[in-house]
């Protein structure tokens, strides 16, 4: 019995994460796209992982959506659990990654202290900070499910922007300004930020 509880608990893996982006023919990376609700962070990940769906990567976006609906859904919105968020977020991110899968997550990750963790446990090579500079004033009027409003009513505390501060990124990987920028022109500028990384080199 003692045999095959170490089998089921062995941290060790005999297949790699270089095995894995061989067998996917990619290498794998993150891109953290952050900025406020509304600054088009998630129109960009699923565009993006269309085109690089139709160029045979292996992808995963991650979102509010279907993190705060399952492995998320015991945390609030209180700057502590939207900490706790963030840190599963990267953990989660880092078994993707290893798994040899292109990894696109999207969220607004406040604070930058949060976002520098999740880049301490992947590696400079491995994270990539993209911002999404887009003014308030503009994020409001994108508002369509009227989340803005309700926060400015006070329905919703903590709500960033409002009344819950964002950290802008220090020294982001990549702007896209998505005030001025179409989709299409911020995709050209995404591939050729990859391109110049080398991380689109087929393996």
């Amino acid at each position: 019995m003692k045999d095959i509880n170490n089998q089921l608990f062995s941290p060790a893996s005999k297949i790699t994460r270089a095995d894995r982006e061989r067998l996917h023919g990619h290498r794998a990376a993150l891109l953290w796209f952050t900025g406020l609700s509304g600054s088009g962070k998630t129109t960009l990940t699923q565009a993006l992982e269309e085109k690089l769906h139709q160029q045979d990567y292996s992808t995963m976006i991650l979102d509010g959506d279907n993190v705060r609906a399952g492995l998320c859904n015991d945390l609030s919105f209180s700057q502590e659990d939207r900490s706790e968020n963030i840190r599963r977020i990267g953990e989660v991110s880092k078994l993707f990654i290893e798994a040899g899968v292109f990894t696109l997550a999207a969220f607004i990750a406040p604070v930058q202290k949060d976002r520098n963790f999740v880049r301490s446990i992947l590696g400079e090579n491995e994270f990539f900070e993209i911002y999404c500079k887009c003014s308030l004033r503009v994020c409001e009027t994108r508002d369509v499910k009227g989340i803005y409003k309700r926060a400015r009513a006070g329905e919703i505390k903590n709500f960033t922007g409002i009344d819950s501060a964002y950290e802008k990124p220090l020294n982001p990987d990549l702007v896209i300004d998505t005030e001025i920028e179409t989709v299409q022109e911020s995709l050209t500028k995404i591939f050729q930020f990859l391109r110049d990384k080398n991380i689109l080199t087929d393996i």
